[in-house]
């Protein structure tokens, strides 16, 4: 990601976004491991948005080029990476719902 948005393929602020995503995340391990718990398993939303970016950055690189086939890349690069970034921010929503529903009931507060 950041590859490719030194070569101004892929915007800044797209890759601030995922790598925020994540650094949001890694937060959530220290209490997680507070309260006896491990990484939480990876869920099938989760695995979706990696199948969308994966698709997507690929295709955006293939998209910096100036032909048709360069045009068309670009525009379905754009498509998966929309689509991946928002799933991988709902996968991230929903990791932060869990640990909440976790803490809580190791605090013994009703969810």
């Amino acid at each position: 990601m950041l590859a490719l948005s030194v070569r101004h393929i892929m915007p800044w602020w797209l890759a601030a976004i995922l790598i925020g995503r994540d650094v949001v995340l890694a937060g959530f391990l220290p209490v997680l491991k507070r309260h006896g718990y491990g990484p939480l398993p990876v869920h099938f939303l989760g695995k979706a948005a990696t199948f969308n970016l994966l698709y997507a950055l690929p295709l955006l690189l293939l998209g910096a080029g100036h032909e048709t086939v360069n045009h068309v890349a670009r525009i379905i690069g754009w498509a998966f990476a929309i689509w991946g970034t928002a799933l991988y921010w709902w996968a991230g929503g929903l990791y932060a719902i869990q640990v909440r529903q976790l803490v809580r009931a190791d605090e013994g507060v009703a969810v």
